[in-house]
Formats: C-alpha cells, structure tokens, sequence
C-alpha cells in the first residue's frame, strides 16, 4: 500500500527549487501559481537567501508550490494514503483533490501571511528536543511553560513559546537529550497563533471544498480525515494546536502502509519515517532525476 507524504516548514533551503525549473511545464505552472498569489515563488525557490526563505509569509507557499509541483510531475493517479506535516497538510489537501492546486496555493498564502503577522506580535520561537526520556522531555517543557507543539516521534518532539523560555531549554536540556533552535520566525501551532486562526477561518468560506480521493491523515490525532470540509476545519483549528505527526506515523503502519514518497523538499519526513517505522519503505523525491525510481518504487507498492 502506497502513502505519500509532504512536509512542513525548515524543509526549505537555498536553491532547492532550481532543478524542478528546467521543465518547461514546471517553470510555467509555477509562474501562474506566482501571479495568482502575488507573490514571486520562482525567485524565493531559485536565488532568495536562507533568512528570506525562513519568513512565515514566503517558506510556506513556497513549500506547498513545491509538493504540488513534484506530485504533477511524479503524475501518480492512485495512492492509498496522504499525509502532511503542519503547512503540509495544504499541500496533502491539493494531492488529494480536497483543494484544487490553485486553491490550496491561495489557502497557503492567507496562512503564511497571518501566521508571519501573529508571530510578530511577541518574540516566540520553537526549539527541537532530540533524544532523551520521553516523560522527562514533555515535563522539562511544561515546567518552562512552553508547548509541546510538533510531537514528531522518533525521539523528536519541538517545544514552542517565548523566546526567553526557549533560551533555558537550549541551556538545560533535559537529561540524555539535545536541544537544536529552529529556523521558524513563531511560536507555530501555539495559542500565539490564534488570531492566525480566525484569519484563515474567514478566508476558507470562499473556498471550493472536494471530497478526498484517497484518505487523507489529520496531524490533530492522526485519523483518517471524515471528508473534505471535516479536513479542512482541522487544517485552520492545527494552525493553533499541536502536529501530532508521531499519530500519523502510528496510522500508516495500522493502515498497512508498506512504501512512503515524500514530495519535495523531501528528507525530513523519510528521515522520521526510517526511524519510527522502519517497516515502512521509504521515497524521497528531490529532484526531476528521481522521477524515474520513484515510479518504480510507486508500482511496487501499489500505486500507478
């Protein structure tokens, strides 16, 4: 059974669009997605620096325009599952036909530009907690007052709040673990983001809503989203609550899973999935050369 999965923002980097932009399909679907958002996602793809590409309002349309630029360009008809993690979830929406590309893009854009407008209201900022006793992590976190707001498994979860907090955590970490400062402009999936929320809310009405082609994983508990609109509510209402990605790892294995592509910028996502799952094959598509295997890996694990 064939899941595909698309990742979340700090998957970004310098450059990583330009491969993609040698196709004459891409560079033109990319620069209508641009004009349609107003905003230059071949340019932040291409040459924008690694601070240019960390703000809220470019790395999250830019992340989404890549996943749906791979998932054109993979051309894959039929998947089992798709999964995405945070901003990725809009890019999982637009795979499974819940959002049309153009849509997801336009959602995309409205988060982006809210978040990056809630997260400038007070210094926050999110650290990674690597390793260390599960238990004494989330307490080491609660204690500080920070939220434990991607709970990624594989012996990663990131604490969000204020930078000073964020500070001790890096200082003090707990026992047996690592503590790595992430490159995100907010405290991201936290009560900081509320007015983010109501935002993105308001937009969504406007949108086309689908039903989903294939099922569709909620990073709010890792289930199987029940339709279009019930995914939708969960993507605006995430903006604000925890990604519980290690739930979505745990249904993948309970769905039967056995192949997993992730959509660019891949690597993220395949390295948790290797760690948490390692029954789980894994894909990453990072470039137009890998079209070709990630075909082969896709037939070979049901997908066409």
């Amino acid at each position: 059974m064939l899941a595909v999965v698309a990742p979340g923002q700090g998957s970004q980097t310098p450059g990583f669009l330009t491969p993609w932009l040698d196709a004459d399909f891409a560079s033109q679907l990319i620069s209508e997605w641009s004009d349609a958002i107003s905003l230059d996602i071949k340019r932040l793809g291409i040459t924008a620096d690694a601070d240019e590409i960390k703000d809220t309002a470019n790395a999250q349309p830019l992340i989404v325009a890549a996943g749906l630029l791979g998932a054109q360009a993979l051309g894959l008809n039929k998947f089992s599952v798709v999964a995405g993690h945070s901003v990725g979830e809009i890019t999982a929406a637009g795979i499974s036909g819940v959002l049309s590309p153009a849509h997801a893009l336009e959602l995309v854009r409205q988060r982006g530009i809210a978040m990056a407008k809630a997260a400038s209201q007070v210094e926050t900022g999110m650290a990674a907690v690597l390793g260390g006793e599960r238990t004494e992590v989330l307490k080491s976190i609660k204690d500080l007052d920070l939220v434990p707001a991607n709970d990624n498994g594989a012996g990663q979860i990131v604490a969000a709040g204020s930078l000073a907090q964020i500070d001790k955590l890096i200082e003090n970490p707990p026992t047996g673990s690592r503590v790595r400062a992430l490159a995100v402009a907010g405290a991201f999936h936290t009560q900081y983001m509320q007015s983010a929320v109501s935002h993105v809310a308001g937009f969504v009405e406007k949108v086309s809503i689908n039903e989903p082609t294939s099922q569709l994983l909620s990073n709010k508990d890792g289930s199987v989203a029940a339709g279009g609109k019930d995914a939708i509510d969960r993507i605006v209402n995430q903006i604000a609550n925890p990604v519980r990605w290690d739930l979505c790892m745990e249904s993948l294995v309970h769905l039967g899973v056995t192949g997993a592509i992730e959509f660019p910028p891949a690597g993220t996502l395949v390295g948790l999935l290797k760690r948490a799952t390692p029954g789980i094959e894994t894909f990453a598509l990072k470039s137009p050369e890998d079209i070709a295997a990630a075909k082969e890996f896709a037939a070979k694990h049901g997908g066409a």
